[in-house]
């Protein structure tokens, strides 16, 4: 089956995807193209997936970081970098291509064409709300970019019609910002669905950069095509897979 690539015409002409699970040699609950060796899977078979992105992607490899959920960015030079405990990269050397890995949280491509630099972020309620998006871009900054020339794409991400969350969590953004609670609507009994999206794009937005979108996809709703971890806990499986999005300079 071919991969199925998502772009933005933002990003252009840069080559980046968000790749969905369709293409991939995984079987079971993973079937499709789960690109996380940190999952249950076979990790030939992850391997080869990983591999049919890479080519897809017209790479060597593709350098990502053990993601961690925080707001912790590292600069990449070489092919021989990555690996680290961070939540996002960013490169300013020709050739490289930088990967994040998600199953509800926000990934999240930065461009400064003009600069020539790149980023990639993994933005979860928890990194965005600390500031992984802002870092990203200040990291950009300091390989020559210009805030105002960036552009950055919210791939498919879990929505707000599946994101039910407990008061706790409504705590912790009014304590950050009273203003977050427009991000939250009301659920059943104490719950609230929260738009993780529309957050992410008033992060970038507030930061400056010259462009902020989202692909509009949502993982949880279509499981033909994402991986959701959210769903899979739903529906009592026992691990997920995890999708990929890259973008090469």
């Amino acid at each position: 089956m071919t991969l199925e690539i998502l772009t933005s015409d933002t990003l252009l002409p840069l080559k980046h995807g968000f790749f969905t699970r369709k293409g991939g040699a995984s079987s079971g609950v993973f079937s499709g193209l789960n690109c996380g060796a940190g999952s249950s899977d076979q990790s030939e078979i992850v391997q080869i997936n990983r591999a049919r992105v890479a080519e897809a992607m017209g790479t060597e490899g593709l350098i990502g970081v053990h993601q961690i959920h925080s707001a912790d960015v590292i600069t990449v030079s070489g092919h021989g970098d990555g690996g680290e405990k961070a939540d996002a990269l960013v490169t300013n050397t020709p050739g490289l291509t930088l990967s994040v890995l998600t199953a509800d949280c926000q990934p999240v491509l930065f461009a400064d064409a003009q600069a020539g630099v790149i980023g990639a972020a993994h933005a979860g309620w928890r990194g965005t709300l600390d500031g992984v998006l802002e870092a990203t871009i200040e990291a950009m900054e300091a390989l020559g970019a210009q805030r105002t020339q960036i552009a950055a794409t919210i791939g498919p991400s879990i929505s707000q019609r599946a994101y039910e969350v407990g008061p706790e969590f409504l705590d912790d953004f009014l304590a950050a910002e009273p203003a977050n609670a427009r991000f939250f609507a009301n659920g059943e009994g104490d719950r609230y669905q929260f738009d993780l999206p529309a957050y992410g794009l008033h992060r970038l937005r507030s930061a400056g950069v010259g462009t902020a979108t989202w692909t509009g996809h949502c993982t949880y709703c279509d499981p033909d095509r994402f991986f959701s971890y959210r769903r899979s806990t739903h529906v009592g499986e026992a691990d997920y897979g995890r999708l990929i999005s890259a973008i090469r300079l």
